[in-house]
């Protein structure tokens, strides 16, 4: 630095005397004492650090090609210009030994499946050194990891299989669930049918049911209304009816037949009726007779 100097608002100068450091000076119009004070600008602002592709191993002995940056900017131009000869140099091999540290703890699809959390390990790895130098890492980001050709090859091959196993997978279930669909459907079926053989059942019993009624009412009120006729026939009556009886009897062709004994009693008064009647008509020839002489 020269002797009067105009220190930006992104710098900072740390300043030295007689080789002692007496501080940090800036922004604005630093002064210095000629042959006495001497000075270092530190730049404040953040910046990238990009590395070319770094040849790791994994844990399972695969080689992959990881590209990265670093984002960092210095916290303390003191500790960057007094603990640390070259910030930028360290910072970037200290990167690279971490990555291939982080990288050798996983296995080569972990690498490809967990860039992130790789992201974040190597920027806390980074920031326990970085720190005693000023440097605070803001972030480490992963821009591309490529196997080598026979791991691609490899895995290209397992993500095929994997894909053909998913989709037979997929496929099973599919078939698996129709089956389902379908005997759940036989049963529903099965059971409505069921249902309606019971309703049907249960209707027609209740039809016949109501059937039987109706006919004993019928015949009740059959044999009732025969009841109350018969209140009204008296002795004469019936054995006219026995008579008519008798003389469908004889016209048949049956030679021997079984009387009721209670027949004999009602032909019994069937005869005092007929007698009865003869006398009268007796009486009437016998009174004309009479009559005449």
């Amino acid at each position: 630095m020269f002797f009067i100097n105009v220190v930006r608002q992104y710098e900072r100068a740390v300043v030295f005397r007689l080789g002692r450091h007496i501080g940090t000076r800036g922004p604005g119009l630093v002064i210095l004492i000629p042959f006495i004070d001497t000075g270092q600008r530190v730049d404040m602002r953040e910046f990238v650090i990009e590395e070319p592709k770094q040849t790791s191993i994994t844990k399972d002995n695969a080689l992959v090609d990881v590209d990265f940056v670093v984002f960092l900017q210095v916290q303390d131009p003191d500790s960057a210009v007094l603990n640390i000869n070259n910030f930028v140099v360290a910072v970037r091999n200290l990167a690279t030994t971490s990555l291939r540290a982080v990288i050798g703890d996983l296995t080569v699809e972990d690498v490809l499946a967990r860039r992130e959390e790789i992201n974040t390990r190597l920027q806390v790895k980074i920031s326990e050194e970085t720190v005693r130098w000023g440097i605070n890492v803001r972030s480490v980001e992963i821009r591309e990891i490529t196997p080598q050709s026979d791991i691609q090859h490899a895995m290209t091959q397992l993500l095929t299989a994997d894909r053909t196993k998913r989709a037979q997978i997929t496929e099973s279930e599919g078939e698996r669930q129709a089956a389902i669909n379908v005997a759940e459907g036989n049963k529903q079926s099965a059971i409505l049918e069921a249902e309606g053989v019971r309703e049907s059942s249960i209707l027609r019993a209740e039809g016949s049911r109501q059937a039987q009624i109706l006919e004993a009412e019928g015949f009740s009120i059959g044999l009732q209304r025969i009841y109350e006729t018969a209140q009204g026939v008296d002795s004469k009556t019936m054995g006219l009816q026995y008579l008519d009886m008798m003389k469908q009897l004889g016209a048949g062709e049956s030679t021997k037949w079984i009387i009721p004994m209670d027949l004999a009693s009602v032909a019994g008064g069937l005869s005092d009726t007929l007698t009865g009647l003869s006398r009268m008509g007796g009486n009437g020839d016998g009174g004309s007779a009479n009559g005449d002489s």
